[in-house]
């Protein structure tokens, strides 16, 4: 049977451990060990966790001292971004080989769509596997991939055989797939969502899809509707090469607890001078100055204010973010400050139009 739908063969590549795995390429010392990108024994943040580290259940975004006490025997080394990007770059340049069409999410991930592609190869799944072996061979590192019909379905099983693995899932095989999923499992349901689904008897895609429309919206609000549609297959967003960047951010977590504004104010200077650097580099300017504050007991609070136009200056951006760490009192000590420009002028560029792909269901994956 045909149908016609804007259906595509969109592959996602995700890079398997990414920050861990280039610090294991580079030091043949910690290959095969327990490696933690960021934090420390005692204070910060992780930002990535090699496999070796998450058989303990270290994972990102962990407090370090936790994972130390995880994981006794953790290695933790201070991130290279400069390192990271330049891996990055290469990855895309392979990326681009097979087509234009590709949308980076971060520099460990992207969506291809492949659709129609510059190696005039009619299957989806081997080309995933061609540039899996590309980036081990002329780079290094593993790749996994999840290769379907639309970006939500492709991100979804680019996960599942994980690592140095890939899923395809085919059109006809999209419904049972989605059916029988695991509701943590879909993305854009986050922990407290999907505790929330579990409380009211939504434990897999199928419990999601009995439920209505006016259901949805009602208990999810403005991210119902997504669920109503993705559990069906439905995703029409489009891999869009050109993605627009809707904010820009630094934040510094400390290595002692600040209680005094007038040490914060010193934080505060260097993170704005840091914004205005990556302003300048990207070559744009906002006009919402967002103040990110997480206090000793993990409690997280943001302050925003905008302007009537748009800026990158350092000062003006440390002005604005002093007056709103002042705009109230502040609960306890503090261990991180962040600070975000958002409502850039990259809002209103145009992005390109794509066409949508009219093909029959069942067709070469």
């Amino acid at each position: 049977m045909s149908v016609d739908l804007p259906i595509r063969k969109i592959i996602h590549v995700d890079m398997d451990a990414f920050y861990a795995s280039v610090e294991q390429m580079d030091n043949p010392d910690l290959k095969g060990k327990p490696v933690a990108v960021g934090g420390s024994e005692k204070r910060g943040v992780i930002s990535a966790a090699s496999y070796e580290a998450r058989k303990f259940g270290v994972k990102s975004a962990m407090a370090g001292n936790l994972a130390s006490k995880l994981c006794p025997d953790l290695i933790f080394v201070k991130p290279r971004f400069d390192r990271y990007t330049e891996i990055s770059k290469k990855i895309r340049r392979i990326f681009h080989e097979y087509t234009d069409l590709v949308e980076p999410l971060s520099l460990d991930e992207a969506y291809l769509d492949v659709t129609e592609n510059k190696k005039g190869n009619p299957s989806a799944s081997l080309l995933a596997k061609e540039i899996r072996e590309r980036i081990l061979n002329e780079i290094g590192l593993t790749a996994s991939a999840g290769i379907s019909i639309n970006k939500f379905i492709a991100k979804v099983a680019s996960d599942y055989n994980k690592p140095n693995g890939q899923k395809t899932v085919n059109p006809e095989e999209v419904i049972q797939f989605l059916e029988q999923l695991d509701i943590r499992k879909f993305y854009g349901v986050g922990k407290v969502t999907a505790e929330k689904m579990y409380q009211k008897g939504i434990f897999t895609g199928w419990d999601l899809k009995q439920k209505s429309l006016e259901y949805l919206d009602e208990n999810f609000g403005k991210s119902g509707r997504y669920y109503y549609h993705v559990v069906r297959g439905i995703h029409n967003s489009e891999v869009k090469p050109n993605r627009i960047r809707k904010s820009l951010a630094a934040e510094r977590t400390f290595s002692e607890n600040l209680s005094s504004e007038v040490f914060m104010l010193e934080k505060l200077e260097h993170i704005a001078e840091e914004v205005s650097r990556r302003l300048r580099k990207s070559n744009v300017a906002g006009k919402t100055v967002t103040l990110k504050i997480k206090y000793s007991d993990f409690t997280l609070h943001t302050r925003s204010k905008t302007l009537p136009y748009f800026m990158s200056d350092k000062h003006i951006i440390l002005d604005t973010a002093k007056d709103l760490l002042y705009q109230e009192k502040l609960n306890t000590s503090v261990r991180l400050l962040g600070i975000s420009l958002s409502n850039l002028n990259t809002e209103t560029k145009k992005t390109q139009e794509q066409k949508s792909v009219s093909v029959q269901l069942k067709f070469e994956f």
